[in-house]
């Protein structure tokens, strides 16, 4: 598969993430009616993940996430020469689905993106349960570092084919059940960027956090699994 194309499925797949993670915190969380409170949006950010690598995981690889692309690279599963093309792809969908989701949530009358928050990742007083700097920074370090080290398993040539997209879905739909109420959960800097931009003021002042944090667990992962498994 040429690049173009690995590419083009990275930043759709990074589209459908930020648009159906994000979106279901945006639009639907309000309405308790609906059953969409922390857990409806744990899923639907696991289910973007599984649907998205069946779809597109044959072409890319399906990482739709900067940290991903470091951590295999990392490991030694992706070329390092691909890791800025990719990071650019992914912050490219991440960024214009969150422009849909502003053009979609505009609709409602009374929507203020910037006082909402726009599912931003944040930390003290932006941190859904105002939980500080040094536990966001944990929290996104470790479980960006078991994410990476799901994903590494999971698609080992030695695991069993064809299921890594649901174990990786259920990881990280764990992760957010974890993390919502720490960070609104990132584990992923492009779907961090893209609500910042728009949200601006204090989402791009905390926005550093949720680069280096998932950045540094996919890293440690990349080192730690091929050690531990004695992969060649």
């Amino acid at each position: 598969m040429n690049l173009s194309k690995k590419l083009a499925a990275e930043a759709l797949g990074t589209f459908w993430l930020v648009l159906g993670g994000t979106g279901s915190a945006v639009l639907a969380a309000g309405f308790p009616e609906l059953g969409i409170g922390f857990a409806g949006v744990a899923l639907a950010f696991g289910l973007t993940v599984l649907t998205g690598a069946f779809a597109l995981g044959h072409i890319s690889g399906g990482h739709f996430n900067p940290a991903v692309t470091i951590g295999l690279a990392t490991a030694r599963r992706f070329p390092v020469k691909e890791i800025i093309p990719y990071v650019v792809a992914q912050l490219l969908g991440a960024v214009i689905a969150s422009a849909v989701l502003a053009c979609i949530a505009s609709g409602k009358p009374g929507f203020d993106l910037v006082a909402g928050g726009f599912a931003a990742n944040g930390y003290g007083d932006h941190s859904p349960g105002h939980y500080a700097l040094s536990a966001a920074l944990v929290c996104e370090t470790v479980l960006t570092f078991v994410f990476l080290i799901v994903i590494l398993g999971a698609t080992d040539k030695r695991a069993p084919a064809g299921f890594a997209p649901i174990a990786i879905g259920l990881a990280l739909t764990l992760i957010h059940l974890i993390s919502i109420p720490v960070t609104n959960t990132s584990v992923n800097p492009a779907r961090s960027t893209a609500p910042a931009l728009f949200v601006g003021g204090w989402a791009l002042q905390q926005l550093w956090l949720f680069w280096v944090a998932p950045i540094v667990g996919a890293i440690v992962a990349g080192v730690v699994y091929p050690l531990i498994t004695d992969e060649k």
